[in-house]
């Protein structure tokens, strides 16, 4: 099953919603990202209509499962259905964890945020297959993220649990190594790939970068 094996598809996790990049398409983006290596795909959309959701959603999905890369929806347990998605991202104010479990089954990814380690602990307890652990540094492409918290946490959640978790927030080529010798698996990204004139290019280079810090 695809949540037995989270650890392989953490190293390059991107969250989108369905805004392009001005010269492409959220479709777009998606496919370009994908050919340039992204290794998991949220999408998070909150102010969408629902049929482009669906409709967007559906031809994100189909892509994702072209190039084998886990498809995850944020938050909404119905989306993650209706789009046969492989699973969800919740946070610590959505539904929890295993109810979640519940209304999914068990062959389906739940991932869950975190921001402190009583977070963690609670994520872990409700059944998270992996964390999404931040902000690690500021970011302006999530208005609720909080303040940073550096790779500290990565660490301290490393030392207490075996659990998959990828670092997110304000990550760039130029620090996404420090994130994966803070602990992380991998990292997750928003305007690292989305906001940039080559997605696929900057996929790329984030994908080289991590690859190489978890070689170490």
């Amino acid at each position: 099953m695809l949540r037995q094996r989270i650890r392989q598809y953490l190293p390059l996790y991107l969250v989108m919603g369905l805004e392009g990049n001005g010269r492409l398409s959220a479709v777009e983006v998606a496919r370009e990202a994908l050919e340039g290596g992204v290794t998991l795909l949220q999408l998070r959309e909150k102010n969408e209509p629902m049929h482009k959701v669906l409709e967007q959603g559906r031809q994100i999905r189909d892509l994702c499962r072209k190039y084998h890369v886990p498809f995850i929806v944020n938050d909404r347990i119905d989306v993650s259905l209706l789009l046969d998605a492989d699973g969800v991202h919740v946070g610590q104010d959505d539904i929890p964890g295993s109810d979640a479990r519940k209304l999914l089954g068990p062959g389906k990814i739940i991932g869950i945020s975190a921001g402190n380690l009583e977070e963690a602990e609670y994520a872990i307890a409700q059944g998270a297959d992996y964390l999404g652990v931040g902000a690690i540094y500021a970011t302006m492409s999530k208005s609720d993220a909080g303040d940073p918290v550096g790779t500290g946490l990565l660490w301290h959640i490393r030392q207490r649990w075996n659990v998959p978790m990828v670092g997110i927030g304000g990550i760039t080529h130029e620090n996404a190594h420090h994130v994966i010798s803070g602990g992380a698996d991998g990292i997750a990204v928003v305007s690292a790939i989305t906001k940039q004139m080559s997605p696929r290019s900057s996929a790329s280079l984030l994908y080289q970068t991590v690859k190489e810090a978890l070689s170490k």
